[in-house]
């Protein structure tokens, strides 16, 4: 299945598609060097949007257990330490004493945080690599696929959670109400189910195309999450703007029962939605076109930059980097090679494009000329830590929404 037949929220009938980009590698399946040589397996990505809740998706094609080895984890970045701190705070506050459970804790980071705020925690997450450095934090963490069968499991060896939290994992879920099944199960009467998640209104207004990759398979308006959450007797009664990850929100779900009114900010939120046309095919429409316009232009400014003879190279090599590598058809003619901060990453080779990853150390070491920002939502930190390469000369090419440079 290479196109969703309903929308995997509301279940409306044939979201549209806006942006089919062609096939791609899964955007966290960096190569060997012993693989190089070999084909890569690769799925249509197909964008679609449901026009009647404003769920941005592609079809889920991922083979199973995929995750069971995973290479990103948020601790690379500064900017997410600061944040996590701050959704531990509010986890805790939320808790009261009760019970936290972080579905996708990924390496422990905010859980971590919860701990030493005196939350009792637990994760569950299916990526046994990663769930070591949790373990190593002091984080508890139960190894799973999170599903109905998994929170039966949990509520048999713990008490109903307070909080369920989920950090940008909701967006990898294929089956959201089977997801929702659990999360209904597992979830005190009186709890909250708190999620983080990329605003898609943020996605289209700032040609954010990248944030759509193999295993990110919905990007969420707030008003999919509403009629998703409606199918469980659960509403959303309050969210929380957020700046990380080009524009994201914190959503707070409570089940009705329990009578909650929203926060003013929910109708807010709905109603900015609802005037951007986020239920308007055109709105999609004119998007395509930009992204299109978007890489003929960055292409442009690559050919020219390496007719000069600059040496280019990319900095980081985060999952949306490798859509828009991939999609624009930036390879190692263009960047000599790849810097991130994530030594999981380092001596490997970019999915699909073939484009060498090195630590950053390589940016010292090899002088670029330019760095195309690939992980554009980290800039302002990217920024500070490459002080050195901008008083020398350097320069960074910014992608999106619009290739600028900065120097």
């Amino acid at each position: 299945m290479t196109t969703l037949s309903q929308c995997r929220a509301c279940l409306a009938p044939d979201p549209y598609l806006f942006l089919p980009m062609g096939d791609h590698p899964p955007a966290q399946a960096f190569i060997r060097s012993g693989d190089v040589a070999k084909d890569q397996p690769a799925f249509p990505l197909n964008t679609q949007v449901c026009l009647e809740c404003g769920l941005i998706q592609v079809a889920d094609q991922i083979p199973a257990d995929y995750f069971r080895h995973y290479l990103y984890v948020p601790s690379g970045a500064a900017t997410m330490h600061t944040h996590f701190r701050g959704l531990a705070e509010v986890v805790t506050e939320k808790a009261n004493g009760g019970l936290v459970i972080d579905i996708g804790c990924n390496d422990g980071l905010m859980l971590m945080a919860a701990n030493g705020m005196g939350a009792r925690t637990l994760g569950i997450d299916p990526a046994a690599n990663i769930v070591e450095i949790a373990n190593e934090r002091g984080v508890d963490v139960h190894v799973a696929y999170f599903n109905p069968a998994t929170a039966a499991e949990v509520l048999e060896k713990h008490e109903a959670p307070k909080v369920i939290c989920s950090t940008n994992t909701f967006n990898h879920i294929g089956d959201l109400h089977d997801f929702m099944k659990g999360v209904d199960i597992l979830l005190a009467d009186d709890g909250t189910f708190i999620l983080e998640l990329p605003w898609a209104k943020d996605l289209i207004e700032k040609n954010e195309f990248d944030t759509v990759y193999q295993e990110h398979l919905s990007e969420f308006s707030l008003l999919s999450l509403a009629r998703l959450g409606a199918f469980f007797d659960m509403h959303v009664v309050d969210v929380t703007r957020l700046g990380v990850h080009g524009g994201s929100m914190r959503i707070f779900l409570r089940r009705k029962a329990m009578n909650d009114t929203p926060a003013p900010v929910v109708q807010e939120m709905l109603d900015e939605e609802l005037a951007s046309g986020m239920l308007d095919k055109e709105s999609y429409d004119a998007f395509t076109r930009r992204v299109d316009d978007v890489g003929t232009e960055l292409r442009q400014m690559l050919k020219e930059m390496k007719a000069k003879g600059l040496k280019i190279a990319g900095y980081g090599a985060p999952a949306k980097g490798n859509t828009l590598l991939n999609y624009f058809g930036i390879g190692p003619s263009e960047l000599d090679f790849l810097v991130d901060r994530n030594p999981l990453k380092h001596d490997l080779y970019s999915p699909g494009m073939k484009i060498p990853v090195r630590g950053t150390d390589a940016i010292t070491s090899e002088k670029p000329d330019v760095l195309l920002v690939l992980a554009w939502n980290f800039f302002d930190e990217i920024k500070d830590q490459q002080a050195d390469f901008l008083a020398a000369g350097g320069q960074f090419l910014v992608p999106l929404p619009q290739p600028t440079l900065v120097n």
